[in-house]
């Protein structure tokens, strides 16, 4: 199978083949992998891979409400737990994102419709053949960065949401050679616009 050149030890593998680049409408999905990136920063995406069973776990599997109330006893338990990130500001912004979702969601019915939203239900499919012709961030994460920090989001900043938007299926950044490439352009251009 052909991959992407970052796609390479079996959990990039895996995560490059079932997810990344396909278009994500679940709001407990959106939100778990909005965690996650902001719990990447700094460090490598597949030590975050091989932490999301953990991660899981230790965020009762993402679930908004849950993870909007926890209290200082819960964040207490959380910077104990060695299976996970244990920093203080990463976890707090778990907590906070999780309020602003909720937010969110009670001013545009879900994160999915607001996330989506901003590009009207339409994948933005590029047409890159090399890594190094991918952006770091685009004025479209620009955007969306600027719009949720005024919203109370943290780590949020445009290069975290970029690769967000990648890993979400709003953009298909995969290479043209890739497999995947085909299979998630095919779901993007199934897309119906948003009325």
């Amino acid at each position: 199978m052909k991959r992407c050149d970052w796609a390479k030890g079996p959990y990039n593998e895996v995560y490059h083949d079932r997810e990344w680049g396909r278009p994500c409408h679940d709001d407990q999905k959106l939100f778990e992998l909005l965690v996650l990136e902001g719990m990447q920063a700094g460090l490598s995406w597949v030590t975050i891979l091989k932490k999301r069973p953990a991660f899981q776990a230790a965020f009762d599997h993402f679930d908004i409400a849950k993870v909007a109330s926890y209290d200082e006893t819960k964040q207490a338990q959380l910077l104990q737990n060695s299976g996970i990130i244990r920093n203080r500001l990463k976890i707090q912004s778990a907590i906070t994102n999780a309020q602003a979702v909720q937010r969110i969601q009670a001013e545009f019915g879900s994160l999915d419709a607001y996330l989506w939203g901003f590009v009207e239900g339409k994948p933005i499919v590029n047409v890159y053949t090399t890594q190094s012709e991918v952006p770091t961030h685009s004025e479209l994460s620009d955007r969306i960065s600027k719009d949720m920090k005024k919203r109370g989001f943290r780590f949020v900043g445009t290069t975290i949401i970029y690769s967000y938007l990648e890993a979400i299926g709003i953009i298909n950044d995969h290479m043209t050679w890739c497999d995947a490439y085909k299979a998630c352009k095919k779901e993007a251009d199934q897309s119906r616009p948003m009325e």
